[in-house]
């Protein structure tokens, strides 16, 4: 059984896609990040760094005892090692793997989410200064453009995107099966998927909604 220390981000659906994908037990231990839980002492002595996703696992694989993981490129690295599976069969397949979750957590999802931060939640809008600004308001960053390139690259090199990888193109899929392109109809139909985007609501059946006073303070104001 793995405990997931979990609230409805894409961030935390990169390892509930993991988990459905393998067929582990899991169960959700909802950290409500909108009432400041994530400071919460507990869960800081899991995840130091207070940000969800983190996981305890209660069954490692040396037999000893539970063990906690923080970080959602770390998670899906040692869940893949856990299971021996999705990680890369080989030597060269895991550096594959590796690249690409190196390129999610360190491009694709924090310019992504920097993307959406300035234009959906910000409180106020900055002019961005310079001869490029009115083109860089109207669309997103140069390397938010980069990353999602890259990310067709990565279709031509491997012929699919996250179709049956949930290391090494999951962690893309939990942010581009929201995009809606062709490409990610086949991905969005896969039972796996379904199950972990029907989590969310679970966890929070509000979310999605816009955020109120208290919730922007905690997510935005320490």
């Amino acid at each position: 059984m793995i405990d997931l220390y979990d609230w409805p981000t894409l961030n935390d659906l990169k390892i509930t896609l993991f988990l459905e994908e393998a067929g582990l037990d899991y169960a959700i231990k909802p950290v409500n990040i909108g009432k400041g839980e994530q400071f919460e002492a507990a869960f800081l002595a899991i995840s130091p760094n207070n940000r969800v996703p983190a996981i305890v696992g209660h069954a490692p694989r040396d037999g000893g005892a539970p063990f906690s993981v923080f970080e959602s490129g770390a998670i899906l690295r040692y869940l893949a090692d856990k299971t021996a599976r999705f990680g890369g069969s080989d030597a060269r397949t895991r550096v594959v793997v590796d690249e690409w979750l190196a390129w999610q957590v360190g491009g694709l999802g924090p310019m992504t989410g920097q993307y959406g931060h300035f234009t959906v939640y910000a409180p106020e809008k900055i002019a961005y200064e310079g001869s490029a600004a009115p083109a860089r308001r109207a669309r997103p960053p140069s390397r938010g453009s980069r990353v999602h390139r890259r990310r067709r690259v990565q279709h031509r090199r491997h012929g699919h995107l996250s179709v049956d990888q949930p290391v090494r193109d999951g962690a893309a899929r939990s942010r581009a099966v929201r995009r809606g392109a062709p490409l990610h109809v086949a991905i969005a139909a896969r039972p796996a998927t379904q199950r972990a985007y029907a989590r969310g609501p679970e966890v929070s059946p509000g979310a999605g909604k816009p955020l109120d006073a208290e919730q922007r303070r905690h997510l935005f104001g320490r």
